[in-house]
Formats: structure tokens, C-alpha cells, sequence
């Protein structure tokens, strides 16, 4: 296999496509954690705004009617919207980077070796009138072929989110509007 033809074989739409339907998946999971968050903190079982009511002492001038300025000290109830005092969650992904690296190593490798060998003896044998000669001969051929193929894979794939508290919607902007009017003091 081609080196090129292993990088055509990934499945690129899965490893790109499947972080970012997760960081979109993400997104929406945290609007609903929001609306999650508002309706069990900020309300009550009636659908009310839950609220919280502080008692404190506080002066109050009170003038006289010889003209002159009393002080005196009163006890005064504050009832607030308990969701106006807390920070509402609202994350928003900003910034979503994909990292994949591929490292692909092919090694190949052929070795061939020829071997010849040639053996030769000859031997002669002479008389007076007749001689005689023996000749003997061996060869040899030897040829060995040796491949081998080696490949290393090496994927990564990394994945950035960068999320941050986002602004309020318009509507839950105007829903804390609408509880910081209904703060109330009053005196106890």
C-alpha cells in the first residue's frame, strides 16, 4: 500500500466532523444547563421568583416639630429576588481548534545474493604406449532473495475548546431587569 493511498483511506469527515458535532452538542447542552439553572434556583414550586428576605437595623432621620433632626435607629425588611444575587451560568464556546498529525514510515528493503562455485580435478595417467586422462568437474550456482517491508503508523488527533462566560440573552437581561423591580424594603 502507497503511502498516500493509507492517508486516502482515513476517515477525515468522522475525525474532524465528530469533535466539532461534540462541541455543538456541547453548546446546547450548556444553554440548557442555563435555563436548568434558572428555573431551580430563581423560582419556586408555584413558578414565583424565589426571594430572600434580609432583616437589618438602619437610622432614620426623622424631623421634629420644633425643627430639629432626630435620629433612631429601625428595624427595616429587604426582600430580593434570589436569582438577581447570583451570577447565572452562560458558557459559550469560543474558539475550537483541531489538531491531527499522521506520521507514516515505510521501510522496504531487498537483498540478493549469487553464489558460483566451480570444482575442477583432472587427473592423468601415462604409460608407454597409452595414457588416460579423467577429468572431473562440479559447478554450482546459488542465488538467495530476501525482502522485507516494514511500516509504522503514527496518528494524533488533538482538540482545543476554549469556552467563556458569555453575555447574558436579551430576554434573561430583561427577566433580571424585571426582579431587581421587585426589590423591596420595607420597615419591620
Amino acid at each position: 500500500m502507497a503511502i498516500g493511498d493509507e492517508l486516502a483511506s482515513l476517515d477525515f469527515e468522522a475525525m474532524i466532523g465528530g469533535p466539532l458535532s461534540a462541541v455543538v452538542r456541547a453548546q446546547a447542552d450548556a444553554a440548557v444547563t442555563s435555563v436548568d439553572f434558572i428555573k431551580a434556583v430563581g423560582f419556586d414550586d408555584d413558578d414565583k421568583p424565589a426571594m430572600i428576605t434580609f432583616e437589618y437595623d438602619k437610622p432614620v432621620e426623622t424631623e421634629q416639630p420644633d425643627g430639629t433632626v432626630s435620629v433612631e435607629v429601625k428595624p427595616f425588611k429587604l426582600t430580593v429576588p434570589f436569582l438577581t444575587m447570583l451570577p447565572i451560568p452562560f458558557i459559550r464556546v469560543d474558539e475550537t481548534t483541531i489538531n491531527f498529525n499522521a506520521k507514516i514510515t515505510s521501510v522496504q528493503s531487498r537483498k540478493s545474493t549469487t553464489e558460483h562455485g566451480l570444482n575442477t580435478e583432472l587427473t592423468a595417467k601415462a604409460g608407454w604406449f597409452f595414457g588416460s586422462a579423467k577429468l572431473k568437474v562440479n559447478y554450482s550456482y546459488k542465488r538467495s532473495t530476501t525482502a522485507k517491508q516494514k511500516i509504522e503508523r503514527t496518528y494524533s488527533l488533538a482538540v482545543h475548546v476554549r469556552a467563556v462566560q458569555d453575555e447574558l440573552p436579551a430576554g434573561t437581561e430583561r427577566l433580571l431587569g424585571i426582579l431587581e423591580n421587585a426589590i423591596e424594603e420595607v420597615p419591620a
